[in-house]
């Protein structure tokens, strides 16, 4: 049986239960290139998870030197091309798909009473396309975009936007799962009990291990033996 302690697991979708072949990261590129700013997917992949204006904001304030042009209206084109981008692609694409184990994952977790919530650093109109290409409108609960909130990540605002909703009266009974910086610091900050980061995203094992989450994991599926443990185990290295 697993710890019942546990009401919630707050999912990330791309890279950590969405494949994602450095999509984003292209679309990115593309939507910077538009208004005349050259971008290496390298640099790119730090920024992921994010609240996409935020990243596309940071991403001008390294390669602008005349920061007056850093306007409202210069990261909100670049963001529309992003998301316009985006949508085209999720809609058409055949590389759309789960990662490995994640679909048994969700079964298993709502087969024990525990609810599946989604939240993205995308704006709500790029996820709802993504959750009705994979059919996951009934796998899971809840799903939040950062567009949908004050703040988006690394603030807790979208956890406690999910934990309204869904009833859930403490982070200690939540655990977060993503691959990136920001979901772990979104996690930590939240004050969740687990904050599980995972390796088919943006991030390597190594890279993830000084943002300290409580565990990382290479699969998925391993959410489901963390939870059932009555142990949190250090992340290694």
């Amino acid at each position: 049986m697993l710890e019942m302690s546990i009401e919630l697991v707050v999912f990330d979708m791309a890279g950590t239960t969405v494949k994602d072949k450095n999509f984003v990261g292209i679309a990115f590129q593309e939507a910077m290139k538009s208004e005349g700013y050259e971008i290496a997917i390298a640099d790119i992949n730090p920024l992921m998870g994010y609240e996409k204006p935020l990243a596309i904001r940071m991403m001008l304030e390294v390669r602008e030197s005349d920061k007056t042009k850093i306007t409202k209206d210069l990261v909100g084109r670049i963001h529309t091309r992003f998301v316009n981008g985006m949508i085209d692609f999720y809609k058409t694409t055949r590389e759309i798909g789960p990662l490995p184990h994640v679909e048994e994952t969700f079964d298993m977790l709502r087969a024990e009473g525990i609810k599946i919530a989604l939240n993205t650093g995308f704006s709500r109109d790029i996820a709802d396309v993504i959750i009705a290409r994979l059919g996951w409108e009934s796998k899971i609960d809840l799903l939040v975009a950062s567009d949908e909130v004050p703040y988006g990540r690394p603030y807790p605002d979208m956890i406690h936007k999910i934990m309204q909703e869904l009833g859930v009266g403490s982070a200690q009974n939540i655990a977060k799962v993503g691959d990136t910086e920001v979901d772990i610091n979104e996690g930590i900050n939240a004050g969740c009990k687990y904050v599980i980061a995972v390796t088919t995203g943006a991030f390597t094992r190594e890279e993830l291990v000084p943002f300290k989450p409580t565990h990382i994991i290479d699969d998925i599926a391993d959410v489901v033996g963390i939870i059932s443990s009555n142990h949190a185990f250090a992340a290694k290295a």
